[in-house]
């Protein structure tokens, strides 16, 4: 199986989404709700940590040498909403930046076989734009209000 080589732009695109949104976001724009439970910033804090997540599962895989990921449950957002809102917006739009930015770069330096692998078996591990730009849309329609 080959695997479409355009996720690499489109996780840089969407990191740069990232980047362009922090930059013009105030204080104030980063505590405007998303959605019911959710704020700006809360949506940052929690693409930060499923990039991480992607990160997790690529060390422990190369650790073992096949693909190895950690199970995590759904429930997950819902324990780490009280840590993400306890996050200071700044560092929200820090960590998710940063994140994004170590994980595109390590989806792109995955060999063909890793890629294949990966795609296989979760394409959204792969292609993080479909996570972000999700989460990005629903920002923008929040602050557009």
């Amino acid at each position: 199986m080959s695997v479409d080589q355009s996720y690499v732009e489109r996780n840089r695109a969407a990191t740069q989404r990232i980047r362009d949104l922090v930059a013009r976001l105030s204080d104030a724009d980063m505590q405007k709700p998303v959605g019911e439970h959710w704020t700006v910033s809360v949506a940052l804090a929690h693409l930060a940590f499923w990039d991480g997540r992607v990160l997790a599962v690529l060390d422990a895989s190369e650790k073992a040498g096949n693909l190895a990921p950690p199970t995590i449950d759904v429930v997950v957002n819902d324990i780490s909403l009280a840590l993400w809102r306890a996050v200071p917006p700044g560092e929200a739009a820090r960590i998710a930046i940063e994140t994004a930015d170590k994980l595109d770069q390590r989806l792109e330096a995955l060999s063909p076989a890793w890629v294949e692998q990966l795609a296989a078996f979760n394409m959204r591990f792969l292609v993080r734009a479909l996570h972000r730009n999700e989460h990005l849309d629903e920002v923008d329609a929040a602050l557009k209000g």
